[in-house]
């Protein structure tokens, strides 16, 4: 039998990373786009299982070329400009990529016509502000975001329910809450914390660990989980729905932050840093499962602190770095 086909944008991210690791092991042909000076040491254990290639998603020709040659028939959209906190700083560059970005994906894909579903990775943080502060989200939550990245993510989702609605294009749209793990970059929270543990402990930074505002509670997954999740809508979602992947745990940043320096070998004390402070922060954010499971069979496998402590074994081998030697 033949394999089904998948590509990737944004493989060689955190998230993309996972999601061509996840889909060669379900037995999918994996092919995947990156930025041209992107890094693709995410890739490394893969790479001889993969067919890679340069693509800027801002270039429509070159998206349309990409994906009339590959022929895939799943499009799985990741790339994205990710970050939260940066997107108050780099509006319009969030807004290219993931709006415009995502428009150029989605022509391409639209032209062939072997393609079984698009699935479009959307996010939370779409939700924004709302009342009361600590409801259960679900899919039918009205959208009120209010940062740029989750504006972008917004609009980006209105493109696809356009595509669906004009063209019965097969897209399914992702809300993936907060999720972490190996892999994933500093400039966010777990991993950022994570990697200071690991300074600490080797005796290369101070016993101080900068934090933000720690009261914040999130909804915290695997990204093991939500790749999982990725793959199951993709090939038993309904075109034009919406799923919600996510632990339906509000849990405080604090936990994270005591579970790592409870499996950390040093005394490490606490430093609020106003760098670390977003200009608007939601206080409270947990979503329900209940769709994805129910229609796609997700389940959470991994718990907050296999997570965690995944996270800090990864950055103490990524910096070499060991506990008490300076």
């Amino acid at each position: 039998m033949k394999k089904p086909t998948a590509f990737i944008t944004g493989i060689a991210g955190f998230a993309g990373s996972y999601l061509a690791e996840e889909l060669l092991a379900a037995g999918f042909q994996v092919s995947g786009a990156r930025y041209k000076t992107e890094s693709i040491r995410n890739l490394k254990a893969i790479s001889k299982q993969i067919e890679l290639v340069s693509l800027d998603i801002l270039n429509p020709d070159k998206c349309r070329q990409v994906i009339s040659k590959l022929k895939p028939d799943y499009v799985f959209h990741l790339a994205a400009m990710a970050s939260v906190g940066e997107s108050f700083d780099r509006m319009t560059t969030t807004f290219r990529i993931n709006c415009e970005g995502t428009i150029n994906v989605l022509e391409a894909a639209r032209a062939s016509k072997k393609l079984k579903s698009f699935m479009f990775v959307s996010s939370s943080d779409i939700y924004g502000a709302f009342s009361p502060v600590n409801k259960t989200l679900t899919e039918t939550q009205p959208v009120n975001p209010i940062s740029p990245y989750g504006i972008s993510k917004s609009a980006a989702e209105q493109v696809c329910r356009h595509y669906f609605r004009r063209y019965n294009f097969p897209v399914i749209m992702i809300r993936a809450f907060n999720h972490s793990g190996p892999r994933q970059t500093d400039t966010f929270a777990i991993p950022s914390f994570a990697r200071q543990v690991a300074t600490i402990e080797a005796g290369q930074q101070k016993p101080v660990m900068k934090v933000g505002d720690l009261s914040a509670r999130r909804d915290l997954s695997d990204v093991r989980d939500i790749v999982r999740g990725y793959r199951l809508a993709a090939t038993l979602g309904k075109p034009g729905e919406v799923y919600q992947l996510c632990s339906g745990k509000a849990v405080p940043i604090q936990k994270v932050v005591d579970l790592l320096i409870a499996g950390s070998t040093s005394k490490i004390r606490l430093q609020v840093d106003k760098k670390r402070l977003r200009p608007a922060e939601i206080p409270v954010l947990r979503g329900s499962r209940r769709k994805a499971t129910q229609q796609l069979g997700y389940e959470v496998r991994y718990s907050l602190k296999d997570t965690v402590i995944d996270t800090l074994n990864f950055w103490r081998n990524e910096l070499g770095l060991v506990p008490g030697r300076k």
